[in-house]
């Protein structure tokens, strides 16, 4: 097994109000020396929610997508806050954009996002035993909550607007969870 490189040297290069941008000097173990870049995460990282109304039914949400400037169908998801455990943020995240809190949140996996240059990770979360509890959330509109069938969730993955990457991972973790279950 390879030694990982020695980061030599880390310094913050640019700042914005969402993202760091990291510069880092890294020695291999043959001796070469590069500079890599990479988008430095919030320290507490993210949940990705995938709530089951009932054995029939699960939630998603539509909501404006700025990087791909159209409104995306996806699982609700959120940050990590400080002194927040996975389980705890992705039930408050639930009830911001959802309307629903849960009795039961199992966290069936870590993902990361282009791990060559950003560092962010997500815990997926299933939620069931949902009932209705709102929070105020951040958001900067409602946020359109889909009902969409477990028997049809295949289906997902023929809708344009359904193109998330964590999305469509967390629809197969869930579709496996739910043949183990």
């Amino acid at each position: 097994m390879r030694e990982p490189p020695k980061i030599k040297q880390t310094k913050l290069i640019a700042q914005t109000r969402i993202f760091g941008v990291e510069e880092m000097e890294l020695e291999f173990s043959n001796g070469v020396y590069r500079i890599y870049e990479r988008l430095k995460a919030g320290k507490h990282g993210a949940v990705m929610i995938l709530p089951l109304l009932d054995k029939d039914t699960m939630l998603l949400i539509k909501e404006y997508a700025a990087g791909v400037e159209r409104y995306e169908l996806a699982f609700p998801k959120g940050l990590v806050d400080a002194g927040e455990s996975s389980e705890q943020a992705a039930n408050r995240e639930l009830q911001e954009e959802v309307g629903y809190a849960a009795n039961h949140l199992k966290v069936l996996r870590k993902v990361s996002l282009a791990p060559g240059y950003l560092s962010h990770q997500m815990d997926i979360v299933v939620a069931e035993g949902l009932y209705p509890s709102k929070l105020e959330g951040d958001e900067p509109e409602p946020i359109e909550v889909v009902e969409w069938k477990i028997s049809d969730m295949d289906k997902l993955l023929d809708v344009e607007e359904f193109s998330e990457a964590r999305s469509i991972a967390a629809l197969y973790l869930l579709k496996d969870y739910l043949a183990k279950s």
